[in-house]
């Protein structure tokens, strides 16, 4: 699907903020309500929107801090990945994993209450049985960017 201007500029809206009013989005975006909503559909019915999430303030449900692991694994062969990747799928505490090119195997994003609560996590999850050989854990002392919104030119 070829994104003209009009649709780049729905995107955005909703990007900021995923339950506007259809309304208020046309007058945004300069269409009337039944052009905008049928464009808001095609979008979904592409893929372009994948899906409407609520974004949490991890401090406000008592998950303030983001521990960044980079992992190696026991071996690289499919097995070994796909075991990883099913139980990282598993864990809800990793709310972002990718497996890597370079140095490491993966890199996750995992969420918790403090330091000992991330203590806890590795030491039951980042084990050989899911077939970690190695965790080094990156603390982050400030966020300077976080954003869910993609670059739209």
């Amino acid at each position: 699907m070829v994104l003209d201007e009009i649709d780049k500029r729905i995107l955005r809206a909703l990007q900021r903020h995923g339950r506007i009013q259809n309304v208020e989005l046309a007058k945004e975006v300069g269409l009337s309500p039944s052009p905008c909503l049928r464009r808001v559909r095609l979008l979904e019915e592409a893929g372009v929107i994948d899906r409407y999430v609520a974004v949490l303030n991890p401090s406000k449900v008592n998950l303030p801090l983001s521990m960044f692991a980079r992992v190696w694994l026991t071996a690289q062969d499919a097995e070994t990945i796909d075991h990883f990747i099913d139980a990282m799928r598993r864990l809800p505490q990793v709310v972002e994993c990718y497996i890597m090119l370079g140095e490491s195997d993966a890199l996750l994003r995992v969420v918790v209450a403090d330091l000992e609560d991330y203590r806890r996590f590795q030491a039951s999850h980042l084990t050989r049985m899911n077939g970690i050989q190695n965790v080094k854990t990156d603390v982050p002392s400030q966020i300077v960017k976080q954003t869910h919104a993609l670059p739209l030119d």
